[in-house]
């Protein structure tokens, strides 16, 4: 003869194998005519009686037939002389949901009274975890990024890292002439000349007191570029320059639409002053 807790997983197990199969009287056979569920889906205050929990199961059934798995996977069973509840973990959902989530698991509980020496459920409860999404990147923390991605790429003297970021209409003004570089293509160039130019000396980009100001799908960003040189065997330079830039956001991504660099301007030479010190 089986225990009580050998009856009751029995009867799970019955009914998650019609519920499976979508066999409604099987999945029926061993409620309480006024069984309470808590489903996944609204109504938020359950659904009441075997006739309400028996019309929630067509859609499921549908959704089973996809191609959808309904197994259980962990199973504890607590029983008293005439009240029992069980709690389970099953892995129900569609091949596509558990290769994005592999570790999700629907939740069941199970309440269950003795009737006339037969066991018969009445109140289930069924729930997914709430994951909350990751939190999306501000625009000024991806902005930010993007900075720091071109730093990161100086020092490696990575053209395409440096490139990255950048849009394919962008407008520079930079250091050297020409009065200004249209279409990322130009600025390429004159990243790579610089890159070639640097030779074997190592190279650092930073930017200490960047400002980054985001309104909508525009961010513009100011600081001083603080750039350090230091030749094989010699000593470390560092220069100053003044930037700013502009970004839009396209698709999505932040791209860098504008970008004005400059040295301070000396009137009574007429050129260019470079901020450097050893």
């Amino acid at each position: 003869m089986q225990t009580d807790h050998e009856q009751i997983r029995a009867l799970i197990d019955r009914w998650a194998k019609a519920v499976h199969i979508g066999d409604m009287e099987r999945v029926l056979q061993d409620h309480a005519e006024d069984i309470v569920m808590f489903d996944v889906p609204p109504p938020y205050e359950g659904v009441r009686g075997l006739d309400a929990y028996r019309r929630t199961w067509p859609p499921f059934f549908e959704w089973q037939a996809q191609g959808a798995s309904f197994d259980i996977e962990s199973l504890d069973v607590v029983a008293g002389d005439d009240v029992a509840f069980a709690y389970a973990l099953l892995r129900c959902g569609t091949k596509d949901e558990f290769a994005a989530d592999p570790d999700n698991r629907l939740r069941l509980t199970l309440g269950l009274r003795k009737e006339d020496g037969r066991w018969v459920v009445v109140h289930e409860h069924h729930s997914f975890p709430h994951v909350s999404p990751e939190p999306a990147a501000s625009g000024e923390e991806e902005v930010r990024r993007l900075h720091e991605d071109w730093s990161r790429a100086t020092a490696a003297k990575d053209l395409d890292a440096l490139m990255a970021g950048i849009a394919d209409d962008v407008v520079s003004y930079e250091h050297e002439e020409p009065l200004q570089y249209t279409g990322v293509q130009a600025v390429r160039e004159a990243c790579a000349r610089n890159l070639d130019a640097a030779g074997d000396t190592q190279v650092s980009l930073d930017l200490p007191d960047l400002t980054i100001l985001v309104r909508d799908d525009l961010a513009v960003t100011w600081g001083l570029n603080h750039v350090q040189v230091t030749e094989p065997g010699g000593p470390t330079v560092d220069s100053r320059s003044r930037g700013t830039r502009v970004f839009q956001r396209r698709d999505g991504a932040w791209l860098m639409i504008h970008q004005h660099v400059s040295l301070p301007y000396d009137p009574s030479t007429g050129e260019a002053k470079p901020n450097r010190r050893p």
